[in-house]
């Protein structure tokens, strides 16, 4: 394995290259389709075909061959160009991953090549209305019948369901054994009866829209049940350490493109005798918010190198420690950048206010700040837990 703290020339090559795909975008793409109502088509159409969407995909169906550091690599460089691809977290880091690892061959055969040349998406379904970061209280349940499982529940926050081929939901199955609910997984295609979808009504400006999901006696086959009924959390697990990781890709790549333009601003903005990057008023936040994104950016590789390497147990505490310390230092840097404008911040023109209310998600989702808390006192400090 290669060291997690210099990067590889290949890596670094594919940094450029992607980079160079999202400069023909940048932000000015994405808020013209968020304005439109339309979907970010065009820019999806072209990183498949240059090969970045399935670049952490096994090449024998049709990927790259690498893992998560590449995958992240991808959307941190889009992410900064202005243009990041939320749908990467979801459809091949998430779910690409589950089916890869736990799959049938016919699952992978089936899912997997459309994965990784972009014609075929996948949502990825865990949230519900009364669960919230307790995967232990989540109430879709699966029954079988016969050859048949039958899902009923509901889901919220689900991006993207409009736009996906299928949703691999989570659900609770009982233990025949001990009569307690497991997790299990399931690949639900967009058109199954019983399997509704409304718009969540959201004050955050993206072209990837969240939905509510009904599941009323959902019938699925029993080849939707991706992996080992017996599995449980390893199989979920294996999808969230990788949610993790992709989310710290996603918000240092927005704190990257403010900063960028914060430093752009600072530079050339000249209001007394020196630009006013000059003052150290001005200079030391920004200085310190490149740090930080810096920083978390050591600790998403190297989350992403474990992850990779097959090491489950610390990927995961890696990869919480990686998106929160990326989340905050996306929230930090866009706020800096917003305030080193100063009205300029708050104009459409610039197009960094926008960004306050993003860079909060990263903080709020896949799972709080707080919550990693929790797990990183009880779980690396042996801390009593809470809860």
């Amino acid at each position: 394995m290669s060291n997690p703290v210099i990067e590889t020339e290949e890596h670094r090559a594919l940094r450029d290259a992607v980079a160079a795909l999202g400069k023909r975008y940048g932000r000015e793409y994405v808020a013209t389709v968020v304005a439109e109502g339309k979907h970010t088509d065009e820019l999806w159409a072209e990183a498949a075909k240059l090969g970045y969407l399935g670049v952490n995909l096994p090449e024998e169906y049709g990927g790259g061959g690498g893992g998560i550091v590449e995958l992240s690599l991808v959307l941190e460089e889009l992410g900064a160009a202005g243009c990041p691809l939320l749908m990467l977290v979801v459809s091949p880091a998430i779910c690409g991953t589950v089916i890869a690892r736990f799959g049938t061959e016919e699952q992978k055969r089936t899912w997997l090549p459309g994965l990784a040349d972009g014609s075929r998406k996948m949502a990825f379904g865990i949230t519900e209305p009364d669960a919230g970061s307790n995967s232990h209280r989540i109430t879709t349940t699966a029954r079988k019948d016969g050859d048949e499982w039958v899902l009923n529940g509901r889901k919220v926050f689900i991006s993207g369901v409009d736009i996906a081929d299928a949703t691999l939901i989570v659900g609770r199955t009982e233990d025949a054994r001990t009569g307690r609910l497991k997790p299990c997984l399931f690949i639900v295609p967009r058109d199954t009866p019983g399997f509704g979808r409304s718009p969540i009504a959201m004050e955050l400006a993206a072209p990837e829209k969240q939905f509510e999901l009904t599941l009323d006696e959902v019938r699925l086959p029993a080849e939707a049940l991706v992996g080992d009924e017996d599995a449980g959390l390893l199989q979920l697990f294996t999808g969230l350490n990788p949610e993790r990781i992709m989310t710290a890709a996603f918000a240092l790549g927005m704190g990257r493109y403010a900063l960028d333009r914060a430093v752009d601003y600072a530079r050339t903005r000249q209001v007394w005798k020196e630009p006013i990057g000059a003052h150290q008023a001005i200079a030391h936040p920004l200085a310190q918010a490149h740090i930080e994104l810096e920083l978390a950016r050591l600790m998403m590789q190297k989350a992403a190198h474990l992850y990779d390497a097959g090491d489950d147990m610390a990927a995961g505490e890696a990869a919480n420690m990686a998106k929160y310390a990326a989340a905050e230092a996306a929230v930090r840097a866009v706020d800096q950048s917003v305030h080193t404008l100063g009205g300029n911040g708050l104009t459409q023109e610039y197009g960094l206010a926008s960004m306050i209310t993003a860079a909060r998600v990263a903080r709020i989702a896949p799972v709080s700040r707080e919550m990693i808390l929790n797990f990183v006192s009880h779980q690396s400090l042996g801390l009593p837990k809470s809860y």
